[in-house]
C-alpha cells in the first residue's frame, strides 16, 4: 500500500455519463477520498458494482473492477476477497440493486462478515428506468408506473442489515463531502463487513428526496451523545421513523471477519499447490 496515493490516482480517463447534479458524484469521491486516506491504492483495489445509476462506477474509478449483473455484486465481491484477502475489496450498488433484487444476497453477505464495504447509492428511485418507485420509496412517491404511490412500507436497509447480524452500520449524505469521506474510511477500516447507506439525490427523477430535504432533516449522530458500541441505543436510532440520521450507527469492535475466522489468509493465486484445505468449498458457498 502506498502512503502518498492521492484520490485522484483513483480518478480514471472515463468521463460519468451521470446526470449534471447527482449525487453519485460525491458519492464516489468520497469513496476514492476513504480508500486514499486509509493507504490504499489502485493496484490493491477491487471494485465491483452491479446494475442501475451505480453500475458502471468501477469504469469511472481507477483500479480493478467488476461490472457485474443485477443484484449480484455482492457475492462476486465476497468471492474475491476470499480468494485474495490482500484487495481491498469495495461492493457499489444501488437501492434498486441492493434491496430488491440483491437482497437476498445483501442479507447472507452481511452475516458472513466478509472483510469487505458496501456503499449502497441510495435515491429512493429507479434513475436509470426513467422513475420508478424502488424498494426504498416512500410509502405515497407518485411516480409514471405507480400514480398513487408504491401503497407499501419502504425497505429499512440498516434494520434489514442489523436483523442479519451487521458489525458495522452506518449512513452518510453524498453532498457532505467531509462527512461523507469519514464515514466511509471507518467503514474501511473496520474489521469485517462495512454497511455505508448513502443519501444520494437523484435529480431527474426524485422532487421530493432532495438535497435540500436532507440538509434540513439529517442528524449526525457525531454531534450527538450517540455511542455506535451500544447495540441498543443503535435499534433505537435505526428503528426511528421520524429522523434520518447520519454517522456510524453501530460497530462491533469485537468482530472476527471472514477469512480470519476459518483461516484463509493467503492469496490464493499465490499457492504452489492450489488453495488451503475447505477454502475453494467457502468460495462455492457464494454462488
Amino acid at each position: 500500500m502506498s502512503s502518498d496515493v492521492r484520490f485522484t490516482d483513483f480518478k480514471s480517463d472515463k468521463q460519468p455519463t451521470w446526470c449534471p447534479g447527482c449525487g453519485d458524484f460525491g458519492t464516489m469521491n468520497g469513496m476514492m477520498k476513504a480508500l486514499a486516506n486509509t493507504g490504499n491504492d489502485p493496484d490493491n483495489t477491487f471494485v465491483v458494482a452491479g446494475i442501475g445509476c451505480s453500475g458502471k462506477i468501477g469504469t469511472y474509478m481507477h483500479s480493478y473492477a467488476l461490472h457485474g449483473v443485477h443484484g449480484r455484486a455482492l457475492p462476486v465481491g465476497c468471492g474475491v476477497k476470499i480468494a485474495n484477502p490482500d484487495l481491498e475489496v469495495m461492493v457499489a450498488g444501488g437501492d434498486g440493486d441492493g434491496y430488491s433484487i440483491g437482497a437476498g444476497h445483501f442479507v447472507h453477505a452481511v452475516r458472513r462478515n466478509v472483510d469487505m464495504t458496501y456503499v449502497v447509492m441510495d435515491n429512493r428511485i429507479y434513475g436509470l428506468t426513467k422513475g420508478q418507485a424502488s424498494p426504498t420509496s416512500r410509502e405515497d412517491f407518485e411516480t409514471s408506473t405507480s400514480p398513487d404511490g408504491p401503497k407499501q412500507p419502504p425497505v429499512n436497509p440498516l434494520a434489514l442489515a442489523h436483523a442479519a447480524g451487521a458489525t458495522f452500520i452506518a449512513q452518510s449524505f453524498s453532498s457532505d463531502a467531509q462527512r461523507h469521506a469519514e464515514i466511509v474510511q471507518e467503514a474501511i477500516e473496520h474489521d469485517g463487513f462495512g454497511f455505508v447507506n448513502v443519501f444520494s439525490p437523484c435529480v431527474t427523477f426524485n422532487d421530493v428526496d432532495t438535497y435540500d430535504y436532507f440538509r434540513d432533516s439529517l442528524v449526525d449522530l457525531a454531534e450527538t451523545d450517540h455511542d455506535p458500541s451500544d447495540e441498543q441505543q443503535a435499534k433505537e436510532v435505526i428503528m426511528d421513523g421520524e429522523t434520518e440520521h447520519m454517522g456510524v450507527i453501530y460497530q462491533d469492535d469485537d468482530s472476527v471477519p471472514f477469512n480470519e475466522l476459518h483461516g484463509v489468509t493467503e492469496n490464493m493465486a499465490e499457492i504452489p499447490d492450489g488453495a488451503p484445505d475447505g477454502a475453494m468449498d467457502l468460495v462455492r458457498e457464494f454462488y
